[in-house]
């Protein structure tokens, strides 16, 4: 019944910031989320991740720069992406736990 919509994504310069959105449908929500990446013939990688409780995890290429945020009341996750670098194009997408529910993907390209 839960279904992921990301929306966001486009086109910024190196230096610049944009911010994804994950909004779900659906009865459950108040779990973990996760942002994921994947750039063109590479492996889906895990960027950050978001507990129920308000956790967060984020990989080493992004600490200091990329922010997750929930809000549950909006079943809406965010991800705030700041200093924005050519290596981050890639199609984002969110994650609802370990499931297999995930969003369609959202576009992020970096580039001058």
């Amino acid at each position: 019944q839960v279904q992921l919509v990301e929306s966001g994504g486009g086109l910024v310069q190196p230096g610049g910031s944009l911010r994804l959105s994950c909004a779900a449908s659906g009865s459950i929500f108040s779990i973990n989320i996760g942002w994921y990446r994947q750039a063109p013939g590479k492996e889906r990688e895990l960027v950050a991740g978001i507990t129920s409780g308000g956790r967060t995890n984020y990989a080493d290429s992004v600490k200091g720069r990329f922010t997750i945020s929930r809000d549950n009341a909006k079943k809406t996750v965010y991800l705030q992406m700041n200093s924005l670098k050519p290596e981050d194009t890639a199609v984002y997408y969110c994650r609802l736990g370990r499931s297999e529910v995930w969003g369609q993907g959202t576009l992020v390209t970096v580039s001058s």
